[in-house]
């Protein structure tokens, strides 16, 4: 049997004028998938209670908790691109790439199904063996795009953490689903609908 030789991998920097739009979209719907089926195997061996991890007990304060956190995240992200060198907060124009020519129900699903799939994945699967810290390193990890710096990386972390403990604090997946959501669907809407200078 030949053995696989692991030095012929080279990770590079990938710019967004290398990349087929259509190629990345693809990537993107194939990694989520993946993230969702690795979130379901992990919770189908921890069995948790679906009904209470779904649950609206709280009520209105589900969506009010998420909404809030997004708009916190989404005032901190404007000022760090107002007052922050772009190179500091640049990652290789994926975003860009993203969402600059989707119709505004293709932000809509994208940034519904990558909350959902990452959601459940992170809060769901692994902050209930891992706690938030940890698996708050591992969300800013697997975006590894931000990594380049470490403003963005502690904007990451920091918001996977916020994601963490506000389910925490409502008991509810629906909390962080939907703040995620309001943060890609507003993020992927400036960047589609912003004026060139």
């Amino acid at each position: 049997m030949k053995k696989f030789n692991f030095k012929q991998f080279k990770f590079r920097h990938v710019q967004a004028d290398e990349i087929d739009e259509r190629f990345l979209i693809m990537n993107l719907y194939m990694t989520q998938v993946l993230v969702l089926l690795l979130g379901a195997i992990i919770m189908f061996f921890q069995k948790p209670s679906l009904s209470q991890m779904f649950s609206w007990k709280h009520g209105i304060w589900i969506p009010v908790w998420g909404v809030v956190f997004a708009l916190a995240v989404l005032i901190v992200d404007l000022l760090i691109s107002r007052w922050v060198p772009p190179e500091v907060t640049d990652d290789g124009g994926i975003n860009e790439l993203l969402f600059k020519n989707r119709p505004l129900w293709h932000i809509t699903v994208m940034s519904l199904f990558v909350a959902l799939c990452e959601e459940l994945l992170f809060r769901g699967a692994i902050q209930a063996s891992w706690g938030p810290y940890w698996t708050s390193i591992l969300f800013a990890a697997i975006h590894i795009r931000y990594l380049q710096h470490w403003l963005m990386t502690g904007l990451v972390f920091s918001i996977s953490y916020g994601l963490g403990w506000i389910y925490i604090q409502t008991g509810s997946l629906w909390t962080p689903i939907i703040a995620h959501f309001v943060i890609d669907f507003i993020m992927g809407c400036i960047i589609r609908y912003r004026r060139e200078d």
